[in-house]
């Protein structure tokens, strides 16, 4: 299946989480996000409230909680999820709890997501994994979880690790998911090309901040 530019453009969460993010950098990808039509902004917190003044409802805001290590408590995770909402945010990316996978604690993984999405009520939740720090059979239970716990997303990467966003992972989410959830691409997607095969494979949406840019070269 093909894909035009602006297609692939409304599946954008147009992102830029730099540490060093700057409220004019914040506020010119708002403006992008506005011309290219993309589907959200995906920001720092401490940026919400700027982005979602001056997007006023015209694209949705994105923000992520736990970032990026995802080892916060729970509550903590519940209060930035809360505190972010209360700014503005429309959707919300938190990171799991990845030793907690890997010592067998499900349930508690369960609990946690359904917890964050409980705070975020109404608003998206994107479950974001970590793919590349985790085996086959981590993802593929990591699916069923999400899927348990009620999120709206399974996210691949912060993009802040040793690996983003892969096409056989998109793949193996995209048919491991339950009904209703849909699967986030994130991290290394740098090519119009790349993006196109994401969501031919499935991905409902894509964090990057490379495909704008790669739109703009193309004028």
């Amino acid at each position: 299946m093909s894909y035009s530019v602006s297609e692939i453009l409304a599946h954008v969460d147009h992102t830029l989480l730099s540490p060093a993010a700057t409220r004019t950098e914040i506020l010119a990808i708002c403006e992008d996000a506005l011309k290219y039509r993309t589907a959200s902004v995906c920001i720092p917190a401490s940026y919400v409230h700027d982005a979602a003044e001056y997007l006023a409802g015209r694209v949705a805001v994105c923000t992520v909680i736990g970032f990026p290590n995802g080892y916060s408590t729970t509550e903590a995770k519940c209060f930035e999820a809360k505190d972010a909402i209360a700014r503005g945010a429309d959707e919300i990316d938190m990171v799991i709890n990845i030793g907690w996978l890997k010592d067998g604690r499900d349930a508690e993984l369960c609990s946690e997501i359904a917890a964050v999405k409980a705070a975020c009520g109404e608003k998206i939740l994107k479950v974001i994994i970590e793919t590349c720090l985790l085996t086959e059979e981590e993802k593929i239970r990591m699916c069923g979880i999400v899927t348990k716990a009620g999120a709206d997303f399974i996210k691949t990467s912060t993009g802040f690790s040793t690996g983003g966003a892969t096409f056989a992972d998109v793949e193996l989410m995209v048919k491991n998911v339950g009904p209703g959830v849909r699967v986030k691409a994130a991290g290394g997607i740098s090519s119009l090309a790349d993006a196109e095969q994401m969501l031919s494979l499935g991905a409902d949406r894509l964090g990057t901040s490379r495909i704008v840019k790669a739109v703009k070269a193309m004028k």
